[in-house]
C-alpha cells in the first residue's frame, strides 16, 4: 500500500470519527431529555433492563470485525458516560458555591467586615456568667482595638447536669455590653423558637457543632435573615458542612459565615483534631467567610497561638478564641480559656507575626 493510499484511508477514518462524534452528541442530547423526564417522574436514572436490551440488540446486529465482548465493553462505556451526564445535568449549582458567585461574600456589621481584606479576632468567654464578667472582657477589647465579642447564653453540653447558660438573661447582658462598647456580639442559639428573640439582642447568631445538621434550626435561621456563624459538626465531612450552609442560604439568608472548630478522630492529645486543610478547601469551594476556632479544636492553651497562626496562614478570615477574666472559676471550658493577660500576649504575638493587623488603629481609639 502506497503512502498516498494510507493518507486517503486516514482521511476516511477522520470523517467517520467526526460522524461518530456528531452521533454521540446527538445521543447525549436525547439522554439529557430522558434524564429530565425521569427527574420529573421520580424514576431512577439507571435501568438495568433497558441496558440489557440495548446490549442484546447491538450484539445481534454485530457483523464484525469487533467481537461481541468488545462491542459490549465499548457501549457500556458510552452508557456509563450517559448516566454521568444525567447526574451532572440534574445537579443544582449550590448557592454557596464559587460557581454561583465568584467574588467573596463580605458581611459588614457595625462597621466590622467579616470576610474583608483583613482577618479579625472573635473572642470572649465560653459562657456569659455575669454582666461584670463580660464587661471586663469588653473593656480589654476596646483597649486592644478589637470589635467582636462572643459569649454563650445557651450552652448545649455533653452532660445534662453541666451549666446550660443564663438564657435570655445572658442575651440581655450581651446586648447591654454590645451597645455600651460598640461591639459586634455573637451567641449560640439551639432551638428555632429562640431565634427571633435572640436577633433582638445579638448581632450574629451562632449555630454550634452539635446543631450543624439540625435542619429545622438551619431553615429557621435562613428565614430569619440575621447574620449566622455556622460551626462544622464534630463528625461532619466538608460536603455535609457545605450542605448545612446551603440550607440557610436556600431560605434566603446570604449572611452566613463558616467556622472550622476541629473534628473528632482517634487522636487524644487534643480535644479535637484541627482540620487546617478545611480552610483553603472551603475558601476554594464557597464564597463565604471562613473562621477557625482554635479553642474548641485544640482544648489546650499551649496550642492556641501556633494553631491561630496556621489558620491565618492558610487564608482564614479570622480566629475565634475564648478569654475569661478568671478561667479557673469559669462555669464551662475552664481548662481551655485564656485569662486576659494571656490573651493580650497572644494578640501581641499575632501582631508581631504579621499575619494579623490591628483592627482599630491606636489613634482611632
Amino acid at each position: 500500500m502506497s503512502q498516498d493510499q494510507v493518507e486517503i484511508l486516514r482521511k476516511q477514518v477522520d470523517e467517520i470519527n467526526l460522524q461518530i462524534l456528531e452521533l454521540m452528541n446527538k445521543r447525549a442530547g436525547l439522554v439529557q431529555e430522558i434524564g429530565q423526564e425521569k427527574l420529573k417522574q421520580g424514576i431512577n436514572r439507571f435501568d438495568p433492563e433497558r441496558e440489557r436490551e440495548m446490549l442484546n440488540l447491538l450484539v445481534e446486529n454485530n457483523n464484525g470485525p469487533f467481537t461481541d465482548d468488545t462491542v459490549r465493553h465499548l457501549f457500556k462505556q458510552i452508557f456509563q458516560a450517559s448516566l454521568d451526564l444525567q447526574k451532572s445535568d440534574n445537579k443544582k449549582v449550590l448557592l454557596v458555591s464559587r460557581k454561583k458567585k465568584a467574588e467573596d461574600t463580605v458581611i459588614t456589621i457595625k462597621g466590622v467586615e467579616f470576610g474583608g481584606t483583613s482577618p479579625i479576632l472573635i473572642s470572649g468567654p465560653c459562657s456569659v456568667e455575669s454582666y461584670e464578667q463580660v464587661r471586663e472582657v469588653a473593656e480589654n477589647h476596646v483597649k486592644r482595638g478589637l470589635r467582636t465579642l462572643r459569649g454563650g447564653a445557651y450552652k448545649p453540653r455533653t452532660s445534662p447536669y453541666d451549666f446550660q447558660g443564663l438564657g435570655v438573661e445572658g442575651l440581655e447582658i450581651l446586648k447591654r455590653i454590645g451597645d455600651e462598647f460598640n461591639l459586634v456580639t455573637i451567641s449560640e442559639i439551639v432551638t428555632p423558637s429562640d431565634l427571633e428573640l435572640a436577633a433582638k439582642y445579638v448581632d450574629v447568631i451562632q449555630i454550634g457543632a452539635r446543631n450543624m445538621q439540625n435542619f429545622e434550626l438551619l431553615k429557621a435561621a435562613g428565614r430569619l435573615g440575621h447574620p449566622v456563624l455556622l460551626k462544622r459538626g464534630l463528625a461532619a465531612t466538608i460536603e455535609e458542612f457545605i450542605y448545612a450552609a446551603e440550607y440557610i442560604l436556600s431560605e434566603g439568608n446570604s449572611q452566613v459565615m463558616l467556622c472550622e472548630r476541629g473534628i473528632r478522630t482517634y487522636e487524644k492529645a487534643t480535644r479535637n483534631t484541627l482540620d487546617i486543610s478545611a480552610v483553603p478547601l472551603l475558601k476554594q469551594e464557597t464564597h463565604l467567610p471562613v473562621f477557625v476556632d482554635v479553642t474548641h479544636s485544640t482544648g489546650r492553651r499551649d496550642l492556641l497561638l501556633p494553631c491561630a497562626k496556621a489558620g491565618l496562614a492558610v487564608g482564614s478570615d479570622g480566629i475565634m478564641v475564648e478569654v475569661h477574666p478568671d478561667p479557673d472559676v469559669a462555669l464551662s471550658d475552664a481548662k481551655q480559656q485564656l485569662n486576659i493577660p494571656q490573651f493580650n500576649k497572644m494578640v501581641d504575638d499575632l501582631l508581631a507575626s504579621g499575619l494579623y493587623k490591628q483592627e482599630i488603629p491606636v489613634a482611632a481609639r
